[in-house]
């Protein structure tokens, strides 16, 4: 049997963006019936809001799509992530580079992507950080990462 492959997902505190990634992400899975085959996990590039559950508002707009967000966040940990994770993927290009600064050598460099390049459709750069803004922007994260998701789940399929 084929090992699991893993997948990291990532963003500033662990508590909007990943979280909603790792949820969309494993509802794919579900709805496809691969979880025997994939897993996914998520975290923060800082440890701002470790132990806390997702944002309520960020699990309010998951909540009414479906989604259940139940990480809880976590920093980043490059020792134990490296090792045990096939893709880790930043939500925006300071998430990227901040992976990159962490990674010890060039193959733990070649597993660090940009959740944005797996977009199906075109029109984003990134995924935005909702935090401080109104209902609009944890709609629009939520709209990108259901296609980037879907863009992840293809790409690891073949």
């Amino acid at each position: 049997m084929e090992k699991k492959k893993r997948v990291l997902f990532v963003c500033l505190g662990n508590i909007c963006r990943s979280p909603s990634a790792e949820a969309v992400f494993n509802y794919l899975l579900e709805e496809n019936g691969l979880e025997q085959e994939i897993e996914c996990d998520s975290a923060g590039t800082t440890a701002y809001h470790e132990g806390e559950p997702a944002d309520k508002r960020m699990q309010g707009h998951a909540i009414r799509r479906g989604y259940r967000l139940t990480s809880i966040s976590r920093p980043v940990n490059p020792k134990a992530d490296f090792d045990a994770f096939d893709y880790i993927i930043g939500m925006d290009d300071n998430n990227v580079w901040d992976l990159k600064k962490m990674a010890r050598n060039l193959d733990d460099l070649r597993k660090i992507h940009k959740m944005t390049d797996f977009a199906t459709l075109n029109g984003h750069h990134s995924v935005p950080d909702p935090y401080y803004g109104g209902a609009d922007g944890f709609e629009l994260v939520l709209d990108i990462l259901e296609d980037t998701c879907r863009g992840l789940l293809n790409e690891l399929q073949k």
